[in-house]
């Protein structure tokens, strides 16, 4: 029975389009991440390589822009849109990002197909109510009404900049109308293609050599030499050079904390929060896979995800344990510790769009307990003259510097190290920590600060 109720889920769920709605219903419905879901589909679907970068397009771009469709979607629909079916409510998402957002396809293309999958879905009078919305909509497309921003500033950014009330809120006070309209307008931008040269196999020049061979074009990093931004979004983990190991898939913005190690040779090196293993990785490449690392994470399933990233790295100097790291116990002391502290991941909504739906500020002010936990457990496993590094992907005061702060306030034993000379000064913010923002520097926005261990 169950076998047969897959395959009629298969069947009905056909086509990009198909396969969209499927997974935009899935994130709206469970605690599921959108990259997890799209991960899965694209993994067991026979779809080709243009079809899995276009699903990829669709489901991110009605993300992304969710805020702005649904109060597009709102006005034109009788009744309550955020009440409509889900398999209704998603086919329109999708069919009115093609139409606003997608030259490639013509808008009664994206409506036939809207109205077809809606109708062997849920029957001939949804798929009629279907059909009049999206023909209503774009036959109004030039004189569709946003909030009036003159009477209602919050609301108009949130629908027209397709961000939640209380993060435009939150921003506006903080950076004020202009820098959050263009933070705002850095989050809906496609996300753009970052890898790390691991010099434990090839070097920077090498890598170069064979991209310009395949006409892959890039630029250099703007900040790390070890890193080079693609400047097409394209599959690149199927290039036979990623299997070998010559480079890891990873954002300028996660090299900062290992720069902030000051890593050498033959030291003992603790990575708390280590999966997927992005970092741990290019700790191993800064030490020339000598010493030892030690990296922890709490789930066995992710540390599966890591040793197969580290194999594939040709790294040799990492031990895993599957344990919470407030358990974790060492008696010998490490040189150094990284706190890649989990977070609400608020400076990767370019990459990760579906973060700024799922999260609230009740989550950035929880996650701040566990994220001080953590760096005082760090406290107590790094030795004497020994480094700490504190870092995050989001770019909120409580989970950043007001950890630090609270820290090195009930820690008189540990100073904040500002000096940084081999960093560029433009990520370095005033209280002498790594502090980057998408629209300011055209990466992910993250933090990362140097606490050293003096007793």
């Amino acid at each position: 029975m169950e076998n047969s109720f897959e395959n009629l889920s298969l069947n009905l769920y056909q086509g990009v389009r198909g396969l969209a709605v499927k997974i935009l219903n899935r994130v709206d419905r469970t605690d599921a991440y959108l990259d997890k879901l799209l991960e899965i589909e694209i993994k067991n679907s026979q779809l080709s390589g243009v079809d899995k970068s276009l699903l990829f397009e669709i489901v991110h771009g009605v993300t992304r822009w969710q805020g702005r469709i649904d109060w597009i979607l709102t006005g034109f629909y009788k009744g309550q849109f955020s009440k409509a079916i889900p398999n209704v409510k998603n086919a329109l998402r999708v069919a009115l990002y093609q139409i606003l957002f997608l030259d490639k396809v013509p808008d009664y293309a994206a409506v036939n197909e809207a109205v077809e999958f809606v109708k062997k879905l849920q029957g001939q009078t949804a798929a009629d109510l279907t059909n009049a919305i999206l023909r209503n909509i774009i036959r109004n497309k030039e004189s569709i009404r946003y909030p009036n921003p003159e009477e209602d500033l919050i609301n108009y950014y949130s629908a027209y900049f397709s961000h939640p009330t209380w993060l435009v809120k939150r921003w506006i006070n903080r950076f004020g109308k202009d820098e959050a309209e263009k933070l705002f307008l850095a989050n809906n931008s496609k996300p753009s293609l970052m890898i790390r040269v691991n010099n434990l196999v090839t070097n920077i020049d090498e890598l170069k050599s064979l991209l310009n061979k395949v006409e892959l074009k890039f630029t250099d990093g703007k900040f790390l030499k070890e890193f080079l931004r693609i400047n097409i979004l394209t599959n690149i983990t199927d290039w036979e050079y990623f299997a070998k190991g010559y480079f890891s898939v990873q954002d300028e913005s996660t090299g900062f904390p290992i720069k902030l190690l000051d890593l050498d040779q033959n030291q003992r090196v603790l990575d708390l929060c280590a999966a997927p293993g992005g970092k741990t990785a290019f700790i191993a490449d800064e030490m020339k896979n000598t010493g030892e690392i030690v990296a922890l994470d709490k789930f066995e399933s992710r540390l599966n995800v890591l040793n197969k990233n580290l194999n594939r790295l040709k790294v040799t100097n990492v031990k895993t344990f599957a344990i919470d790291a407030l358990d974790y116990e060492d008696s010998e002391g490490f040189d150094r510790v990284l706190v890649d502290a989990p977070c609400s991941g608020l400076g990767t909504l370019t990459k990760k769009p579906d973060l700024k739906w799922k999260k609230d500020l009740g989550d950035v002010r929880k996650i701040s307990n566990i994220q001080f936990d953590l760096l005082k457990k760090a406290a107590t496993l790094v030795k004497s003259g020994g480094y700490l590094v504190y870092s995050t992907c989001t770019i909120e005061p409580e989970e950043n510097f007001d950890v630090v702060k609270k820290f090195l306030e009930e820690n008189p034993n540990f100073e904040l190290i500002k000096d940084h000379p081999h960093i560029n000064r433009a990520v370095i913010d005033e209280n002498g920590c790594i502090a980057t923002l998408p629209h300011i520097h055209g990466i992910d926005g993250s933090f990362a600060a140097k606490i050293k261990r003096i007793i």
